[in-house]
C-alpha cells in the first residue's frame, strides 16, 4: 500500500509488478457507483480535469473487502503544494471549486478538498483522486470547506498579500495553515475584503468559538447544521471570487533573466549552442533543470524532446516560468519552487506521505547551469559536497563552472571575506572527477566560463 492511503478509510493506492492501482473498499462502493453512473467521470475526463482510468479485476485486489480495482494513469511526475508557485496554487485551488460544482451538478461532492489530490501535467493542474466524491446531502454544508480554505486560500491569500514565500509553511503545515494563524498574520486591511473575512477571519473565529463549547451532555450528538441547495451554490461562488480575486506579479532581480547575466551576445549564442549539442548526446527523455529561473535553456532542452522539470529557489522565477509556459504554450516543462541547498524533505507520517526531492526518481540527465558559484561560496557547500549531490540525482549532468573573475562570483565575494580555496577550475576536475566521469570539457566564448558534460561513474 503506498504509505500515504493509510488516511483514505474508502480506499488505497498500491502497486503490483511496477503498475499503479487502487482498491475501493465496501464502505465506499455506493458512492462509487453512483459517480459511475452519473456521467460526471466522463465530463471531467472530457475537460482534462480528472485523470482516467480502466477497471481491472478484483482478482488483482491488495486486500479484504475489495468492491472494484481500478488501474489509474500515471502521474509522470508528483509534486507538492509547497513546490508550486502562485499562480500554480490558485489554478489548484480553480481546479478544486470547478470540480465541486459539477459534481453538486450530478447529486454528488467532493468530500475532501486536498491539494494533494492535484497533479500539474501537461502545462495544467489535474485531479488524480477519483475516490473523493460520495453521493451529496443537499442540505448538509460542504465538509471539505474548512480543508480547502486552510489548503488553498489561506496559503494564497499570505502570499498576495504579504509575501509569495509564504507558500513554504505548506511544508511545515501539510494537512493545511491553521486559519487562526493566518487571521494574525495577515494585514489588518483584509477583514474589510468581503471574502477573506467571511472565509479567513470570520471563520477562524468560528473555529475558536467551536472548539471552546462544552462536550453535549450524556453522550447527546450536536444538531448538524444545514444549507440550503442555494446557499451551497453562494458558498462555492463566493470562495470562487474570492480565490479569482487574489493577485501576485512577480518582481525580483531573478525574474529578469535578461539582466541579470554577465553574458555578451556572443557568449549567450556561444552557451546556448553547447548546451544543444551537449542535450543532444546524451539523449534520454527526461531532465532536471536545477536553477532554471525563468527557463532559457529548460525551453532548449524540450525542443530537444525531453519532459523538464525546472527547479528554482525563487519564486518569481518560477512564476514567471510557470506563465510561459502553462497551459498548451510549452506542456513538456514543469517550473517548481526548490532550494537545493535545503530541499524538500521526506514529510508526513513516518516520513513517508511525502516523499523527498530525491525519492521522486531520477532523470536522464540533470543541467546546473550559473549555479555552483551559488552553492559553494553563496552557501559555503564545498565542491566535492556538490559533486556527489549532482551524482545522486541523475546519470548525467551538464554542469557550468563560472569562475572567481566572472563578474557574478565577484559579486557573491564582494560582501564577505575569499575563504575559498579550492574554488577553481582545477579544484571543479578534481571534486567532480570522483563521482562522474568527464566527457566533455568546453569553454564559452567570450566568457571565463566552462561548460561540463558528466557521466556517473
Amino acid at each position: 500500500m503506498d504509505p500515504a492511503s493509510f488516511r483514505d478509510p474508502s480506499g488505497f493506492v498500491f502497486r503490483r509488478d511496477g503498475i499503479l492501482y487502487r482498491q475501493i473498499q465496501q464502505p465506499a462502493a455506493a458512492d462509487w457507483e453512483a459517480f459511475g453512473s452519473s456521467g460526471l467521470y466522463e465530463r471531467l475526463v472530457a475537460d482534462r480535469l480528472i485523470v482516467e482510468h480502466s477497471d481491472a479485476g478484483l482478482e488483482l485486489a491488495a486486500g479484504p473487502d475489495a468492491a472494484a480495482v481500478i488501474r489509474p494513469r500515471m502521474v509522470e511526475f508528483i509534486s507538492y503544494p509547497y513546490e508550486w508557485c502562485f499562480s500554480q496554487l490558485k489554478g489548484a485551488a480553480q481546479l478544486t471549486l470547478e470540480v465541486q460544482s459539477r459534481a453538486l451538478d450530478a447529486g454528488m461532492r467532493l468530500r475532501d478538498a486536498s491539494a494533494y489530490n492535484v497533479q500539474f501535467e501537461a502545462g495544467r493542474p489535474i485531479l488524480i483522486d477519483s475516490l473523493s466524491f460520495e453521493v451529496a446531502d443537499v442540505t448538509e454544508p460542504w465538509p471539505a470547506y474548512r480543508q480547502f480554505c486552510e489548503h488553498y486560500l489561506a496559503p494564497l491569500a499570505l502570499m498576495a498579500h504579504r509575501d509569495v514565500r509564504c507558500g513554504l509553511m505548506l511544508r511545515d503545515f501539510i494537512d493545511g495553515i491553521p486559519l487562526d494563524l493566518v487571521a494574525r498574520l495577515l494585514p489588518g486591511r483584509t477583514r474589510l475584503n468581503l471574502g477573506l473575512s467571511a472565509h479567513i477571519h470570520l471563520h477562524a473565529g468560528a473555529q475558536r468559538r467551536a472548539a471552546s463549547e462544552p462536550a453535549p451532555a450524556d453522550g447527546a450528538a450536536r444538531a448538524k447544521r444545514r444549507l440550503s441547495e442555494t446557499g451551497q451554490r453562494a458558498l462555492l461562488d463566493s470562495l470562487q471570487r474570492t480565490v479569482s480575486g487574489l493577485r501576485y506579479e512577480p518582481s525580483s532581480h531573478w525574474a529578469d533573466y535578461s539582466h541579470a547575466t554577465s553574458y555578451s551576445d556572443a557568449g549567450t549564442a556561444s552557451k546556448g549552442r553547447l548546451v544543444r549539442e551537449m542535450l543532444a548526446a546524451v539523449g534520454g527523455s527526461t531532465a532536471w533543470d536545477v536553477g532554471a529561473n525563468v527557463g532559457v535553456y529548460s525551453a532548449m532542452a524540450a525542443d530537444a524532446g525531453y519532459r523538464v522539470i525546472a527547479w528554482d529557489l525563487d519564486a518569481a522565477s518560477v512564476e514567471e516560468h510557470w506563465r510561459r509556459v502553462r497551459g498548451d504554450r510549452n506542456p513538456a516543462i514543469l517550473p517548481l519552487v526548490l532550494d537545493l541547498a535545503s530541499p524538500s524533505p521526506a514529510l508526513g507520517w513516518g516520513l513517508e506521505e511525502r516523499a523527498s526531492f530525491l525519492g521522486r526518481g531520477e532523470p536522464d540527465v540533470m543541467m546546473a547551469l550559473a549555479l555552483v558559484h551559488h552553492l559553494a561560496i553563496g552557501n559555503n557547500v564545498p565542491l566535492p559536497g556538490v559533486a556527489r549531490l549532482f551524482a545522486r540525482m541523475a546519470p548525467r549532468a551538464i554542469v557550468e563552472f563560472v569562475p572567481k573573475e566572472d563578474p557574478m562570483t565577484r559579486r557573491l565575494l564582494a560582501a564577505r571575506r575569499d575563504i575559498f580555496d579550492r574554488y577553481s577550475i582545477e579544484g571543479f576536475r578534481d571534486a567532480f572527477d570522483g563521482p562522474f566521469r568527464i566527457v566533455r570539457e568546453a569553454p564559452v566564448e567570450d566568457s571565463p566560463r566552462t561548460l561540463f558534460l558528466l557521466e556517473r561513474r
